[in-house]
């Protein structure tokens, strides 16, 4: 007869013993066995008692993963184990707000790897970048690096989510302060209005980084919008007695327009911008412009995909066109043919559907245009296939399409969203299993990709958390498989940063 072991019941189908992780049906969970069970096992089992958006319970997934394999039979339907455990695990995540960052980042943000030059030597860093509404630019570097620091502004993390008291405070991971060097700020003429990065991502083959950024100002009724390249390489350079070099910052081009938005390929060879008269293409060598659309209606959101070929233009108007790039023209001629493309809003004052129509002149696909209710906030293409992109609309509709079936509508809709006239911006896990953003109720969401379910909602600011950036797809392509290289990369690398008027805020979450 087998013995019976604090912690563990035995199977005589199976002629072995598993561990006591939940209610073993007919019969009851001792204390002494409860008590007995690791600190691992305890931190499970708070994640699913918690876990109110998932329904199903980590002690259950494990017990039917041991009798089934990864994929289980629940009330809801067939699901895979570790899909379902990965989205228990992200519905508690743990926030850390950075004290000293207020106005800093809330307009937009950026995490880069670079090779950084020190005192010591090259060394392999992460930085954070802030852009802030008033103009100003930050830079902060993030883990040993940044530990290292002896001069320059350094910000401390304070627990806000979840609430917990000292001695749970003392237990948690808590992530290390981030410092800004001297030489890490700046000035930008007006508004940010983006931040994006190019060059090539570090490799076990080529050991390159990014070593660059593209910035573009939004640009105000003294002031024209413009877009900046900035050599990091020369910016962070570490070495003693060494000064600040201007030719860091280098003006690419200026536009007698409002810069909206702004992409770039990642060798860094072209940028487009989305602008109050339409979408242009930048040459980043020589700053030669070529508009690629021209509308009345303001473009907010851009987004680059098929490798650099077409880009997303969101209007104002609720419109989301596709437009090719590869086409080069100094100047925008009768060559780029007019499109009459159709919109059907509800007239409020009759209660019918009555057809309005605008016209747009490009290189566009009207067969691939769409139209969502209101403005677009964001757009985002998933990086493992970018076929699939995320869009969202300020009235706080999200939805997840693919380029291939654009006329039939999105392929899922995510609830809960709360918007009605704020750029706020998605932010996509490396993994692309979770999506987040703000809301203009001051609670954070996050939203699981394939299932569409919301898995968290909170509010932990007062004020709008209108930045996300997290660790970028692209830094794990080439790999055999993406999704499994990234699930073995250090799991501390891979937290969400996010901006707001309140500060910077740092998101994770933890077993």
């Amino acid at each position: 007869m087998p013995q019976d072991l604090p912690g563990f019941y035995y199977d005589a189908e199976k002629n072995r013993y598993f561990p006591n992780k939940g209610p073993v049906p007919g019969s009851r969970c001792t204390k002494a066995a409860a008590a007995s069970s690791s600190s691992s096992d305890q931190k499970l089992n708070q994640v699913a008692n918690k876990c109110k958006r998932t329904k199903v319970k980590t002690s259950k997934l494990l017990q039917a993963r041991e009798l089934y394999g990864n994929v289980i039979a629940f009330s809801k339907g067939r699901c895979n184990f570790k899909e379902e455990f990965l989205k228990a695990q992200a519905s508690h995540p743990v926030v850390w707000k950075y004290l000293g960052t207020k106005k800093l980042g809330d307009a937009a943000l950026e995490r880069i790897n670079i090779e950084v030059q020190t005192g010591e030597g090259l060394i392999d860093t992460d930085f954070l970048l802030a852009g802030g509404r008033d103009g100003s630019l930050r830079f902060f570097a993030l883990g040993e690096v940044g530990q290292g620091f002896h001069y320059g502004e350094k910000c401390l993390p304070d627990l806000v989510w979840p609430l917990l008291n000292t001695s749970q405070v003392e237990c948690r991971n808590v992530p290390g302060h981030i410092c800004s060097p001297l030489q890490g700020t700046a000035q930008m003429p007006s508004s940010i209005s983006s931040i994006k990065t190019f060059g090539k991502h570090s490799t076990e083959n080529d050991g390159s980084s990014i070593q660059n950024a593209l910035v573009s100002t939004l640009g105000a009724e003294d002031r024209r919008g413009s877009l900046f390249v900035i050599n990091l390489t020369e910016l962070l350079d570490f070495r003693p007695n060494r000064l600040v070099l201007r030719s860091s910052f280098n003006e690419v081009a200026t536009f007698n327009c409002t810069v909206w938005t702004s992409d770039c390929r990642s060798d860094g060879s072209c940028a487009v911008i989305g602008t109050n008269a339409g979408a242009a293409s930048v040459d980043l060598e020589t700053g030669v412009k070529s508009w690629l659309l021209h509308s009345k209606s303001d473009v907010l959101a851009q987004q680059l995909v098929h490798s650099g070929n077409v880009v997303l233009c969101g209007l104002r108007n609720g419109a989301i066109v596709t437009v090719d790039v590869r086409e080069k023209q100094k100047v925008f001629s009768a060559r780029h043919a007019s499109h009459i493309i159709q919109q059907s809003p509800l007239d409020s004052t009759l209660g019918k559907s009555r057809k309005q129509w605008f016209k747009l002149s490009g290189n566009i696909h009207p067969s691939h245009t769409i139209k969502l209710p209101s403005s677009i906030a964001c757009l985002v293409s998933l990086q493992f296939d970018d076929q699939y992109f995320l869009a969202s609309s300020m009235d706080g509709t999200i939805k997840l399409y693919d380029h291939r079936i654009i006329q039939r509508g999105a392929v899922q809709t995510y609830e809960g969203h709360v918007n009605s006239h704020t750029r706020l911006q998605l932010g996509v896990d490396p993994s692309e299993r979770f999506f987040i953003s703000g809301g203009e109720d001051c609670n954070l969401r996050l939203w699981s990709i394939k299932s569409g379910e919301l898995l968290f909602e909170d509010k932990l600011t007062n004020t709008v958390t209108s930045t996300v950036c997290w660790q970028k797809a692209e830094s794990f392509k080439g790999l055999q498989d993406e999704r499994q290289s990234y699930d073995n990369i250090k799991h501390d690398s891979l937290g969400a940063w996010l901006g707001s008027m309140e500060g910077i805020f740092y998101m994770d979450w933890e077993l």
